[in-house]
This record gives C-alpha cells, structure tokens and sequence, in this order.
C-alpha cells in the first residue's frame, strides 16, 4: 500500500507527542502546548483561560486534550469557550492531536490545547 503524506498547506501540525512533550512543526514543547494553524506555544494549563478565549473569532473548534486519558473539562471553561463561539471537544490528549490534525487537512479554522501525557 502506497502512503501519501498529509499536505497541511503550511498550517502547524502537531508531529508527535510522549511523556511531557509535543513535536509542532519540528519544534519540541515541553508541558502542555496550544497550536493553532498559524502558530504553537506554551500554554498554561486549564487555568490559563484568557489564551483560550483569544481564540473567538479565530477558531471554530476547540480540542482540548485532557492528558494520557479522557477527563472532564471544568464546565465553567466549557460554558464561557461555548458563549464565545468555540465549540470544545474534551478527549485524551493523543486523540486531540490527531483529531486537530485531522480537522486542520480538511482546511477548517480549529485549535487544540493538549495537556502533557
């Protein structure tokens, strides 16, 4: 079977992920990371919410990775992303990774906020 390689148009796609870290675009975030289309970088965590609330209007799409396995997302955060125009996909961390990636080939406007396995 012949593979052909996913062409994410320039947008960041996540590369690869283990234990505490995330590949983006070939460079290596250590703890939790939110990569949008244009740009990857250090996030603070559940309790960094106003880097998640700059992403209205930019984003239509939200996975947020909960870590090695399925959690619950504060509901709060989910309510105020939700009332901002960002729907939110709570799910472990690789799953997120692949869903944005996924999502991003299709050319649509999402995000993904991965806490560290």
């Amino acid at each position: 079977m012949k593979l052909t390689p996913t062409d994410f148009g320039g947008a960041m796609a996540v590369d690869s992920y283990g234990p505490g870290f995330f590949r983006v675009g070939r460079t290596v975030y250590h703890g939790p990371v939110l990569v949008t289309a244009t740009s990857a970088g250090a996030w603070g965590g559940l309790d960094d919410r106003t880097a998640l609330m700059a992403l209205a209007g930019q984003v239509d799409v939200l996975f947020l990775g909960m870590g090695a396995d399925v959690a619950h997302a504060p509901a709060d955060l989910i309510a105020a992303l939700h009332k901002a125009g960002i729907a939110v996909e709570p799910m472990a961390s690789p799953t997120a990774a692949r869903s944005y990636n996924v999502t991003l080939s299709e050319g649509r406007r999402v995000a993904c906020a991965l806490l560290p396995l």
